[in-house]
């Protein structure tokens, strides 16, 4: 069998690794990976990954921006798993965007300010990143200290334009067609609520951060957007910020009720917007992944998900390793580290560890409809518009 390389592909490091393999091993079989990963080049139609959000997304946006160290994890030990450096990801590893990009077959997707990708970003990338930890749907929600969602929106428009200016009215309307959008945001409205929190009542307040949420989703659709990923939120009441909370006010460490509560009527109204959008807007679909069962579920039964703790944090202090000083730059300046994040569904106050991570994309990715629907990750990319 003779291998034909032609000179107008280029290959990465990956690529040129599975071209070898091809050689050495030519005349018995070839990895399907391989097959799959030189396909993939050869196509310019490939789905490229596009994400918005907070923490659980940010790839290191914030390392960026002038802000303060508590909404940064560019120093050790986040990152020290799986980088074996501080990347700026608030986690030991990899966040779910990574997971997702791996299993797409995409490299991961760097943080849209990063200075070298900032300036090269003129030709097509497999995506784009925006996130940014400590953001939250409302403009207040940790103002000035973040790159909100109304400001990720406009750095996703100037990709539009600039995809446009690239490739072509049509070319670039397909590119966003099959592009998939992930969003997980929300979190942080409630967890460091914004000025506005203590103005409104719950009910109404929820319904101003979903509609937000709605918004973004509109403006992405009418700037061409089709397909989307969103992530509900994490039963804000059993993190271990929150148990560490309620150790102190006298409490046994449970989880916080009324936190839960909000949790839960944000959810379902989430649930309840996107279905309406899905009615609404011609070609809109989706994959809402529900971390929050998810997550209660590994709270409850741990073993089933591997973990042998699924309330303390791996890293941190005080009780449940629950006060934010994993990595001693804010304060207290001490901290505990577990000697193995993988046992753990916690990295520090309110962020999953790698382990954790990895579960979620992979139930998000091809998950059954009840916790990912009504369209897996992996349906979604393949969906063509």
């Amino acid at each position: 069998m003779r291998i034909i390389i032609m000179a107008k592909y280029s290959f990465n490091k990956q690529q040129l690794c599975c071209l070898t393999f091809f050689v050495l091993i030519s005349t018995v079989a070839i990895p399907s990976g391989c097959i799959r990963q030189l396909h993939q080049e050869t196509i310019t139609n490939h789905a490229i990954l596009i994400v918005f959000g907070e923490s659980l997304f940010d790839p290191g946006n914030n390392n960026y921006i002038n802000t303060s160290t508590n909404f940064q994890a560019n120093f050790p030990p986040y990152g020290e798993t799986f980088f074996k450096y501080p990347t700026g990801r608030y986690t030991n590893g990899r966040t779910i965007p990574d997971f997702i990009a791996e299993f797409a077959n995409l490299p991961l997707i760097p943080p849209f300010l990063e200075p070298h990708h900032h300036h090269h970003h003129h030709h097509v990338a497999y995506g784009y990143n925006f996130a940014s930890s400590g953001a939250g749907a409302l403009s207040e929600t940790n103002s000035g200290l973040v790159i909100d969602l109304h400001k990720q929106l406009k750095y996703f428009k100037k990709v539009r334009n600039h995809l446009k200016a690239k490739l072509g009215e049509r070319e670039s309307d397909k590119v966003l067609a099959n592009a998939v959008f992930l969003l997980s945001i929300g979190g942080n409205d409630y967890l460091r609520p914004s000025p506005l929190f203590a103005s409104f009542p719950p009910d109404q307040y929820v319904s101003m951060v979903i509609g937000n949420i709605t918004s973004a989703l509109q403006e992405i659709y009418h700037n061409g957007g089709r397909k989307f990923g969103i992530l509900n939120i994490w039963p804000l009441g059993c993190l271990p910020i929150a148990r560490a909370q309620n150790v102190a006010s006298g409490g046994d460490g449970s989880c916080d009720p009324r936190a839960n509560a909000v949790t839960v009527s944000h959810n379902s109204l989430l649930a309840a917007t996107l279905r309406q959008l899905q009615w609404q807007l011609k070609g809109f679909q989706y994959s809402l992944f529900d971390v929050f069962s998810v997550a209660l579920d590994a709270e409850s039964n741990p073993t089933k998900y591997g973990f042998k703790d699924a309330k303390s944090a791996c890293c941190g202090t005080g009780p449940f390793r629950g006060i934010p000083s994993c990595g001693g730059k804010r304060q207290p300046k001490e901290y505990e580290l577990c000697s193995d994040p993988q046992d753990f569904l916690f990295w520090d106050f309110i962020h999953p560890t790698e382990a954790s991570n990895q579960i979620s994309a992979q139930a998000w990715w091809n998950g059954p409809p009840n916790i990912t629907g009504p369209y897996n990750l992996q349906a979604l990319f393949h969906l063509t518009s």
